[in-house]
């Protein structure tokens, strides 16, 4: 066996420990937060099943708010539609006739006649009391002709009650309160149907609610699409957020709307985010970011929001971030 002299094994060790104090070194940049980019994906679906007719938009590409994501076959929402716009017609037409008056026009028109020729009739038999009872006073008139000439008189204002009567009752409405008050809620239930089918036609081809990607699609046009099944997955741009881990020493210092800093490869150091969201509770440090220097630290995860930009950082992305 070969001896190896003592001063070659002293070298040995003291490069050993220099590697070791290298590899522990603290950085010289200062201390660093690690996490990443996330995002909230939104599924737009519709509540009822059918074929998708269509799907203008494809995985990958940016999409506007408003813009049309897909749009199921129609002709059933359609049809419904129509039959409930049918309904509030039909609601409004009943509502309307039993507003009406009983009499059409002409017959009220003939009943007016009618009072007014009684009111004629009244006034000569009136006159024609007076005179007789004035003769009567005089003697140059039977009692029986001054009765007669009352009873004529009194006939005739019975007839014109009995005219005027005929008019206001033809002026009536056509349906007692009851059926009117009947006939306005079903107005308002057909009208609130309508409304429903209205909305099930949007539904069924929603727009896009924020700007954003298309994240994902998961049918084509021409499938069977269930209800309530996403059709596409749209990543808003304005929905993007920096999750990254404190250490439990530093986390009282930070409160939601502060304003933190960060980097991460190709979007430089000096980007700015606020805190949205600090958990209440520690944890170890995740695996996503575990370190050699960090693996056993009791850590919080702190959310902060990005601000909407052209071009918005990808979920995943590692950041780092620098305390404030």
């Amino acid at each position: 066996m070969v001896a190896i002299p003592k001063p070659v094994i002293g070298a040995g060790l003291l490069a050993v420990l220099a590697a070791a104090a290298w590899a522990n070194w603290p950085e010289t940049g200062g201390e660093k937060w690690l996490g990443y980019v996330e995002a909230e994906t939104i599924y737009i679906a519709a509540p009822v099943s059918g074929r998708l007719a269509a799907r203008p938009v494809e995985r990958g590409t940016s999409v506007a708010a408003g813009a049309p994501l897909f749009a199921l076959d129609p002709e059933t929402t359609d049809a419904d539609a129509a039959r409930a716009a049918a309904q509030v017609a039909a609601a409004s037409a009943q509502a309307a006739d039993l507003a009406d008056p009983r009499q059409r026009a002409p017959e009220l028109a003939a009943s007016r006649a009618a009072a007014a020729g009684a009111a004629a009739r009244l006034t000569r038999a009136s006159n024609d009391f007076d005179r007789i009872a004035a003769l009567a006073g005089k003697g140059f008139a039977s009692r029986a002709q001054l009765d007669a000439a009352r009873a004529a008189r009194d006939a005739a204002g019975a007839d014109l009650a009995a005219t005027r009567a005929q008019v206001a009752a033809g002026e009536m409405a056509a349906g007692r309160a009851a059926q009117q008050q009947a006939a306005r809620a079903e107005i308002a239930g057909a009208a609130a149907s309508l409304r429903a089918q209205r909305q099930r036609q949007r539904e069924i081809a929603p727009v896009a609610p924020e700007a954003g990607v298309i994240e994902q699609t998961f049918y084509n046009p021409g499938e069977w699409v269930p209800a309530n099944a996403p059709v596409v997955a749209v990543l808003p741009d304005a929905r993007r957020k920096l999750r990254f881990y404190v250490p439990e020493a530093r986390i009282a210092a930070l409160k939601p709307g502060d304003a933190i800093r960060y980097g991460c490869d190709g979007c430089g150091a000096g980007a700015s985010a606020r805190i949205s969201f600090i958990a209440p509770r520690a944890e170890y440090t995740p695996p996503v970011i575990y370190s050699e220097n960090a693996r056993a630290k009791l850590v919080f995860l702190v959310e902060a929001m990005l601000p909407a930009t052209a071009r918005p950082l990808p979920p995943g992305l590692p950041v780092e971030v620098t305390p404030p």
